[in-house]
């Protein structure tokens, strides 16, 4: 473990504790301190040791060190550790001059921050497709050979494309304004003065300051360190943190998680390590996303199955038919238009980049678009208890100084000044209002040194977690102690220490951590400890080792001395948010690392069914035995405690294996690599640096509640294109279908453009848009193409033989020269009302607003067969009354198969 000077005569930057509880001198012995009779038993009386270096140049005298309490050869230990500890001269950093010069030679970190796409990538993504060219050349024929209400379907793609791109600007304009919040900001050291700057803004030869949680932001090399560990494993795939030491190289992308330190910047902008890698993995991007990759296949698959049919009709129309060329052109272009589902594409794009601006009012950031879509289909999200169920702060309530402490240890003289602290210090419990049950005359604390003991810890550690913050707040540091060596909190560990020199001349190391992991078992102090954790309350154990700091066995055979009780602060929107997963059936874990019964006692108080059982993930079957074993006790389980940050990944992993869709919560930096693995990653937006990058959602508001909304906002998406999926596919399946049996019976094409126009935007293009918008709680399900081909071929061959069968009926009834347009009259009849039957069906289930949807096409079709110039316009007049009534018949027939083909894949594929 790397030394770390804390203080030196001067101790400009203390890290220990104030002046409660020194000696004092005097006035019979200069220089001295008075000490009562309160000594104990087993020390023999010594003459005094000659006055040392006061703790403080403001002290009225200086204070002397018991001889008794140090051999000489410690004492020479001891001032030995003192020159070690003299502070090096920090690093000043650039000068602004400096910084000038780099900015104006390009050496700049230059690498866009993850953000959306450019204006100009939207643009092109939504005009410049394959089937937009496709239309495109299709409508220019039109537009020649006209007339121009046979080019209908030309405007409304240019609709649909004006209304794809507006949507995604506006998404755009959302995501980049979030994207800035939740920036990461190095602090950057120039001048001698620490500011926290953009990442676009450090420059070459920064010095850059380090922390728990600190994300690497460019490459460089170590200059300070205290006891800085560094996790490399996004970059190299070790899972073991490294110890940076000066000189030591730092990559970009790495994080820190334990200590802290500083380093120069070496290399920034596209040349650093993860630069390259960094800008394309964090791009605002559509693919990677089973909805995209399915409707691509989808595309595909209807790609090659228009080309042959495209040519059939072609060659039937203008060299078999005998047709008047613009006729026949007319008529081939009405064949090959409604086999692409134009709109499809266009739809997904606009529905998730309306749920980007519905989570963006919500303070939301979706970092992968997909993000939206994958945190639909999780069956599991796995919580992290601290900052998740609970605020990130904490209270003290409780000090218990154990019975058993030995006084003796480094503290002849603590019960002397009780006196001069007790009426204004107490346990941290300051109103009164925080004290666990079982509390005893043990609060407030007997032993002021101990509370100087842990504000020192305090003061040891310069970027403290929650939990030693509650303790710095309770117990304020003491300029009097100085810090001679530090070992910094560590997720792994489950504590810190650090190694003082007391203003009584004394030495002494202590840890402070979980009482569980520093005591062996059997030990009586864990009886307490788990008390006060069934309570759900928070117990740190306050113990004095004997080894050094950087000895690997620092926390064997303790001396437990207290035990640091704190109340942790549930979320109050925690108890819905759990409720609403339930309901949802999608069951949450509690994975955290502290102690499990403290854990299940939290999660009680939400109402998490199974937290009256946690469990101890020291216990849990370990990944060398199989992901099987501990995926089976992950089944089983609700709550888990004393989870490492490799055990949070082995056990997201171990869930994958057995089909679920896990989503993974957290703010610390032991749920990186957790969080990276997760099929989705949520990070609060007041979490470590490095959570926020390798997440997919940060809740920059930092409300647990905002979560239903995203599930809400995926389920809606996947769950309404899927719907949407069907009719489009429906369409492009009777379209494939009527050109094959038209071409191959030589005969002309039912329909005109206009018709098919008229027919997509009632059956489909209308409705599809209210529906892709709809709320939609079904939790997404896999294998997206297989479920929407499974309804939509069925669909599609059904309608579409039903109006071949009224066009073939309708050839034989007319006769004359008019006849081709009553036979395409009463197809259309047929094919509108087998199409709205399609429509009815996927509305499913019906809500007054889905009715009132179906009822309107079906009067807005009604009007265009009653209104005369509708009628011319779209060359619609139904002749009779027996053809028109024959029409709808072979449509019911048709309705009614629908219905028996639908009920039956319902029946042998249930959801």
């Amino acid at each position: 473990m790397t030394e770390r000077a804390r203080a030196g005569t001067e101790d400009p930057v203390p890290s220990g504790v104030g002046e409660r509880g020194g000696w004092k001198p005097t006035d019979g012995e200069p220089g001295g301190r008075e000490r009562d009779d309160r000594e104990p038993a087993d020390r023999e009386p010594a003459e005094r040791a000659e006055p040392a270096e006061p703790a403080e140049p403001t002290e009225p005298a200086e204070p002397v060190e018991p001889a008794e309490l140090a051999e000489p050869a410690e004492r020479a230990t001891r001032a030995e550790a003192a020159a070690r500890a003299e502070p090096a001269e920090p690093a000043p950093g650039l000068t602004p001059a400096e910084v000038a010069e780099r900015v104006a030679r390009g050496e700049v970190n230059d690498v866009p921050v993850r953000s959306s796409r450019s204006v100009g990538e939207i643009v092109r993504a939504n005009i410049f497709t394959r089937f937009n060219a496709i239309i495109g050349v299709l409508f220019a024929i039109i537009l020649v050979v006209g007339p121009i209400q046979d080019g209908l379907f030309g405007f409304v793609i240019v609709a649909n494309t004006g209304i794809g791109i507006v949507q995604e600007l506006r998404a755009k304009r959302t995501l980049d304004k979030l994207a800035v919040i939740g920036e990461a900001q190095p602090t950057v050291r120039r001048d001698g003065t620490a500011s926290r700057i953009s990442t676009s803004e450090v420059v070459l030869d920064d010095v850059i300051e380090l922390g728990p949680g600190d994300k690497v932001v460019v490459d460089g090399d170590v200059v300070e360190t205290d006891g800085l560990e560094i996790d490399e494993s996004l970059l190299t795939g070790e899972a073991d943190p490294v110890v940076k030491k000066p000189g030591d190289p730092v990559m970009s992308g790495s994080f820190v998680v334990a200590g802290g330190g500083a380093f120069t910047a070496t290399r920034v902008g596209r040349q650093a390590y993860a630069a390259q890698l960094a800008e394309e993995a964090s791009r605002f991007t559509l693919v990677h996303s089973e909805l995209r990759t399915g409707i691509s296949r989808i595309l595909k698959y209807v790609t090659w199955m228009m080309i042959p049919t495209a040519l059939g009709l072609i060659l039937s129309h203008l060299l078999t038919l005998g047709l008047p060329g613009d006729a026949a052109i007319r008529r081939m272009v009405a064949g090959i238009v409604p086999m692409i589902p134009e709109g499809l594409v266009l739809l997904t794009s606009v529905a998730f980049a309306i749920g980007v601006i519905r989570l963006g009012r919500k303070q939301c950031l979706v970092q992968e678009l997909p993000a939206i879509e994958g945190l639909a289909r999780v069956d599991v999200v796995c919580l992290d208890k601290t900052g998740t169920l609970t605020e990130g702060g904490m209270d003290v309530c409780d000090l218990r100084i154990l019975n058993d402490t030995d006084d003796t240890d480094g503290n002849t003289d603590a019960d002397d000044h009780t006196d001069e602290t007790t009426d204004d210090d107490t346990d941290g419990n300051t109103d009164g209002s925080c004290v666990a049950e079982g509390s005893t005359d043990q609060a407030p604390a007997r032993d002021p040194y101990i509370r100087q003991v842990l504000g020192a810890l305090g003061g040891a550690d310069p970027r403290p977690n929650a939990s030693l913050q509650a303790v710095i707040d309770a117990y304020p540091a003491e300029r009097s102690w100085r810090c001679t060596r530090s070992l910094p909190f560590s997720s792994a560990r489950k504590y810190s220490g650090a190694s003082f020199s007391d203003p009584y001349g004394e030495s002494s190391t202590w840890l402070l951590g979980a009482p569980d992991v520093l005591l062996s078992a059997g030990d009586p102090t864990l009886t307490e400890a788990d008390e006060l954790n069934a309570q759900g309350l928070r117990v740190l154990l306050l113990a004095r080792v004997t080894r050094e700091l950087d000895d690997p066995e620092v926390a064997r055979d303790v001396r437990p001395t207290a035990l640091v009780v704190l109340e942790q602060r549930l979320r109050p929107d925690a108890p819905d948010t759990l409720r609403y997963f339930a309901e949802q059936r999608v069951h949450a874990k509690v994975i955290s690392g502290d102690n499990a019964v403290s854990v299940g006692a939290v999660a009680g108080k939400l109402g998490l069914p199974g937290a009256d059982a946690p469990v101890d993930a020291r216990e849990l079957p370990q990944l060398s035995a199989g992901r099987d074993a501990l995926g089976v006790a992950l089944d089983e389980g609700t709550v888990f405690g004393r989870v490492t940050p490799r055990q949070k990944r082995d056990m997201v992993g171990a869930l994958q294996s057995r089909g679920h869709a896990v989503a993974m919560t957290g703010d610390g930096v032991n749920d990186v690599l957790a969080l990276k693995d997760a099929d989705i990653g949520v990070s609060m937006g007041s979490g470590s640096e490095a959570t926020r990058a390798v997440a997919q959602i940060v809740l920059l508001n930092n409300s647990f509640a905002t979560l239903p909304s995203v599930v809400a906002e995926g389920r809606r998406v996947i769950g309404n294109i899927t719907r949407v999926a069907t009719l489009f596919l429906t369409k492009t399946v009777y379209s494939v279908l009527l050109a094959i049996l038209v071409a191959c019976c030589q005969i002309p094409y039912p329909y005109l453009p206009r018709h098919l126009t008229l027919l997509s935007t009632l059956t489909i293009g209308v409705p599809a848009f209210f529906l892709a918008l709809a709320p939609n709680k079904e939790r997404a399900r896999p294998h997206f193409v297989r479920r929407v081909m499974r309804y939509a071929i069925p669909s599609g061959l059904i309608t579409g033989l039903a109006a071949f069968a009224t066009y073939l009926l309708a050839r034989a009834y007319y006769t004359g020269p008019g006849s081709l347009a009553a036979e395409t009259s009463a197809a259309t009849l047929t094919l509108f009302l087998t199409a709205l039957w399609v429509l009815a069906i996927i509305a499913r289930p019906y809500t007054w607003w889905r009715i009132v949807l179906v009822l309107t096409m079906a009067v807005a079709f009604l009007v265009v067969l009653a209104t005369p110039w509708l009628q011319a316009f779209f060359d619609l007049r139904l002749v009779g009354t027996t053809m028109p009534w024959a029409a709808v018949g072979i449509a019911l027939v048709a309705s009614a198969l629908l219905e028996l083909t639908w009920r039956r894949i319902a029946h042998r594929f249930p959801a």
